[in-house]
């Protein structure tokens, strides 16, 4: 029987899934990060990442509607609407597609999601039927994820405006006020877990869940680098950049 982990030893297993299984250590993001890619291949991870920014809130509205309290769905609004926006000011996925254009994408391209790879759709759409379908305390520690968001975006950041000379501050401003979302949501899921997760069996469930977040992420950079590094295995309908035409 696997026995209770205290706080301290809960979230030491929660980060020691990060160290091993977060998406900063797949060969595709450290051809991004290091420079090592075409234009038409910064592109395409531009496009599919549009599916995965347009997806969170609604992956966040489902678990929003199954939050008990006001004072918790206050805390889980937030979240949609930094996002979408409020109306006065853009929320991230307005600052995605300014990246994407940044890049030299068309935006109704973007915006249709018509030329995604299909790994893309189809890991992005699990997680939000995970969220959608299993437990409360599940779907809290799949977001948990962010705990490791900072550290990628300040690589992702520092090494795209060092290798590529179409790259701008003003194309990367997504990624600015993300800096201080990602900690402040994963200190909030955090304690959530920490409070809830009071079984072996729920701790247990909290892990497989952040694994299964890590997965999603995995798969999706999987896709962009069977397509578009090696063997480049564009499927039919998908976004072909202009250097491999």
């Amino acid at each position: 029987m696997t026995e209770l982990m205290d706080d301290d030893g809960l979230e030491a297993a929660l980060r020691a899934i990060g160290a091993e299984r977060y998406h900063i250590l797949h060969p595709f993001h450290r051809l991004l990060h290091d420079g090592k890619l075409t234009r038409g291949q910064v592109q395409a991870w531009a496009l599919n990442r549009y599916y995965y920014q347009n997806q969170i809130p609604v992956k966040d509205a489902h678990l929003l509607a199954r939050l008990p309290t006001s004072e918790l769905r206050r805390e889980w609004r937030r979240r949609i609407e930094d996002h979408d926006g409020d109306g006065s000011k853009p929320g991230g996925i307005e600052r995605w597609i300014k990246l994407a254009e940044g890049v030299g994408l068309d935006r109704a391209l973007v915006e249709s999601t018509d030329a995604i790879l299909p790994t893309t759709r189809f890991a992005v759409d699990a997680y939000v039927h995970f969220v959608r379908d299993r437990t409360l305390l599940e779907a809290v520690a799949s977001s948990l994820t962010e705990l490791f968001s900072p550290t990628i975006i300040a690589e992702r950041v520092s090494g795209m405006l060092a290798h590529y000379d179409f790259i701008t501050p003003d194309t990367l401003s997504y990624f600015t006020p993300r800096l201080i979302q990602a900690p402040q949501d994963s200190d909030f899921a955090l304690a959530y877990v920490k409070a809830h997760a009071d079984t072996a069996e729920k701790q247990q469930a909290v892990l497989s869940a952040l694994r299964f977040k890590c997965d999603v992420l995995w798969s999706q950079l999987d896709g962009l680098y069977l397509a578009y590094v090696a063997p480049g295995l564009i499927p039919p309908g998908a976004f072909v950049p202009q250097d491999v035409r």
